[in-house]
Order: C-alpha cells, then sequence, then structure tokens
C-alpha cells in the first residue's frame, strides 16, 4: 500500500493505532528508502490508543501532524477520558507547532438526519475553540444519508465559532532563548510585528511549507498567506490553521519586484487593498531551502 502510495504522489501516510515514537520512526526510515530521492513524506499519527496517550509528547515531536481518532480511543478508555485527552493533546501540539486533526463521531447523527444533536454541534465548537487545526467528518460522509449537508453543517458550525476564537500570541509557550531556532524567531516576531500594526496579512514565501507551520503557532489575528510555486505544498497547508496557500508560479526574481508582484496577485484575489500593511518573510536568496531569514514591512499601492 505504501510504495501504491509514493508512487502516486501521496501528499501524507497517515499511520494507525500508533502506540510509541518507534513506530513512527521506523515508518519514516521506510518512507526515506522507498520515496524518490529528495521527497519528504509528512506522516499524521493517529492516537486511537492508550499507550499512545501515554507516550503522546514524544509521538508529537516525531509527527508531521498528529489526529485525535476518537471513536477507537473511546473503546480503549473510559469515555470520560477522552474530552480531557482532547484537549490536551491539542494543546501539546499548538506549542510545538504541529498541526491536529479532530476526528471521528462529530456529527454522528448526521448519518441518519438530517441536522445535528445540539452536544455534536457543541463539540465541534469546541474543537475549534481549543484551538485543533482541523476537524473530520467519517461515516457521516462515507455512507451516511445526508454528506452534503453534514459538510455545510460543519462549515457552519467552524465559522460562527471562529468569530469567537481568542487569537493570541502564546509567549509563555514559545521556545526558551537558547532553544529558539531562526525560523522560529522570525514567525513569532511577524505575528508580533502584525498584531501591532494592525497587517492584513502575514506573506510567508516558502519552499516547503514548513516556516508557515511555524508562523501559525502563534494564531495571529492576520491572515497567513503561504506563498510557494508547488502545488504539492499548497495541498498540505490546506491542514494548518490560519494559513491559505497561494500559488505564484515563476516570481523568483529580485526581492522588490517579487513582493510587488505578490502584493498585485494579492490585490487581485482580494487579499488586501490599497492602504493595507503586509508583513513578509522569507529566505533570502528567495525560496532557497532551510533559510527563512528576513522580515519585511509594506503598504500594499
Amino acid at each position: 500500500d505504501l510504495r501504491f502510495g509514493l508512487a502516486n504522489d501521496i501528499d501524507y501516510v497517515a499511520l494507525s493505532f500508533v502506540r510509541s515514537a518507534a513506530d513512527l520512526r521506523q515508518l519514516r526510515e521506510f518512507l526515506i528508502k522507498e520515496a524518490p530521492k529528495g521527497k519528504r513524506i509528512p506522516i499524521i499519527a493517529k492516537i486511537e490508543r492508550g499507550e499512545a496517550v501515554e507516550s503522546i509528547a514524544s509521538i508529537i515531536e516525531e509527527s508531521d501532524v498528529v489526529m485525535l481518532a476518537r471513536g477507537d480511543l473511546g473503546v480503549e478508555l473510559p469515555p470520560e477520558d477522552v474530552p480531557i485527552i482532547q484537549k490536551m493533546v491539542v494543546r501539546l501540539c499548538n506549542e510545538v507547532g504541529v498541526p491536529v486533526i479532530i476526528a471521528t463521531q462529530m456529527l454522528e447523527s448526521m448519518i441518519e438526519n438530517p441536522r445535528p444533536t445540539r452536544a455534536e454541534a457543541n463539540d465541534v465548537a469546541n474543537a475549534v475553540l481549543d484551538g485543533a487545526d482541523a476537524v473530520m467528518l467519517s461515516a457521516e460522509t462515507s455512507v451516511g444519508s445526508y454528506p452534503v449537508e453534514a459538510v455545510l453543517t460543519m462549515d457552519r458550525i467552524i465559522r460562527k465559532a471562529e468569530v469567537r476564537y481568542q487569537h493570541h500570541l502564546d509567549i509563555a509557550h514559545a521556545p526558551k532563548a537558547e532553544e529558539l531556532t531562526v525560523s522560529d524567531a522570525i514567525g513569532r516576531a511577524a505575528c508580533v510585528i502584525a498584531n501591532e500594526i494592525d497587517a492584513k496579512a502575514i506573506v510567508v514565501i516558502t519552499h516547503s511549507g514548513f516556516s508557515a507551520i511555524n508562523t501559525a503557532k502563534y494564531r495571529p489575528k492576520a491572515n497567513i498567506l503561504a506563498i510557494t510555486g508547488r502545488d504539492k505544498i499548497l495541498r498540505r497547508l490546506n491542514l494548518v490553521w490560519g494559513v491559505r496557500g497561494i500559488i505564484v508560479p515563476n516570481f523568483v526574481v529580485d526581492t522588490d519586484t517579487a513582493f510587488k508582484r505578490i502584493n498585485e496577485e494579492l490585490r487581485n484575489l482580494q487579499y488586501v487593498q490599497s492602504g493595507d500593511y503586509v508583513v513578509y518573510t522569507a529566505g533570502l536568496p528567495l525560496l532557497s531551502r532551510g533559510s527563512t531569514n528576513t522580515i519585511k514591512i509594506e503598504k500594499v499601492e
């Protein structure tokens, strides 16, 4: 199955019933060996077992994305434990900038009914308010009688909850000075600046998507617009809180010209308008790998 997926250019691999970080390392070794040279396939760790909860910090450290699959987890553990575990996992993922998905039984009654229960609506909204990057439907859309209605209902609940979401720059959970990478420092600084000047957007020029993910963990008020020339990165970033990916092909010219072209593209897409401030982060030279080293503030003309 993995070889088939790799041959078909998959964006993620999800590993079910993870028990420990060793499971993820074993999968990572296989992917490094089997994936086309130079390609790194992100791994989603599905948390479905009690052992995984006991080792959650090390599992998060080895993961690119974490999925809390509450159905199977609720079979292994007492149901009253699952809400507390959910909040704990979301918090830990938020602290280190690992995207987290909440899945299973979110709108379960909509398998057979066109409307959710009030408890289900609360469940979806609370996942958003806790800081989840994504929420997921399962049987509601795979075998349910109202798949489209389920998606539209979840979308409405998410949008309503996001109006009340408390955007924050969590200084307490920022890495200590000795642990701070250049990329992390720039992502955090961009969010501070954007909040202070009420910037309309934080534009992250990225080759791998990592800088956009790193910026998103600070939950800024401004939209995070990830500029890339690669469709695959655009698709991967769909999972990440607050990030909207935009393909801007063939813009790798001198820096000033590139920023001007991107501003024009953002204005055409109605993300910004004349007079808005935009905070840019990038690596110079543009789109070089692993070298986010620049912040620039632009006023859209």
